[in-house]
């Protein structure tokens, strides 16, 4: 049993962490050691069954690389926050999420974008999404959208679309 995990600098999880787990000692800094060790033991306990990750464009990603080539076993997603990428055409989109499947496993990625922010918008991501499946052959599997709640102006067009075109090209 793993008795101390680094440090983090969200003492609210930390807290909540030592809480649920008092086996858990210390926690310094979550380093791409020390968070993959937590997400090991918290998976191999039942405590979570699915672990993501999400770098984004302004944060250096290098850590993250180096994190999912050693746990990448135990992280199920990588929501690459593509709207920080400042994508706007599904040509672009698809040029930035080739060079992160490089840095990344391509199945375990997930397109993402945001509602009223930036980055591509609504058809644009549907087409991107297209191109996706067209052009390198990945099978979207899973669409992460940050602030859904944002569209609920428009009844959610475009969470329903990208569901739609999940559903649609889901192979059984």
């Amino acid at each position: 049993m793993m008795e101390y995990i680094g440090a983090t600098r969200d003492i609210q999880s930390l807290e909540a962490i030592k809480e649920r787990h008092p086996n858990v000692k210390a926690l310094a800094s979550l380093s791409g050691w020390s968070l993959g060790e937590l997400i090991t033991l918290l998976k191999n306990q039942s405590v979570i069954s699915v672990a993501t990750i999400a770098p984004f464009h302004s944060t250096t990603v290098l850590p993250y690389i180096e994190l999912f080539i050693k746990y990448g076993d135990v992280i199920d997603n990588v929501n690459h926050q593509f709207y920080t990428d400042k994508v706007r055409s599904p040509k672009g989109y698809l040029a930035a999420f080739q060079l992160r499947a490089t840095q990344f496993d391509m199945d375990k990625l997930l397109p993402s974008y945001a509602v009223n922010g930036r980055g591509i918008q609504g058809d644009a991501f549907s087409d991107a999404l297209n191109l996706l499946e067209a052009n390198i052959g990945f099978d979207v599997n899973g669409v992460m959208i940050f602030s859904a709640d944002a569209s609920s102006s428009n009844n959610y067009y475009y969470e329903r679309k990208s569901q739609a075109f999940l559903t649609n090209s889901t192979s059984v």
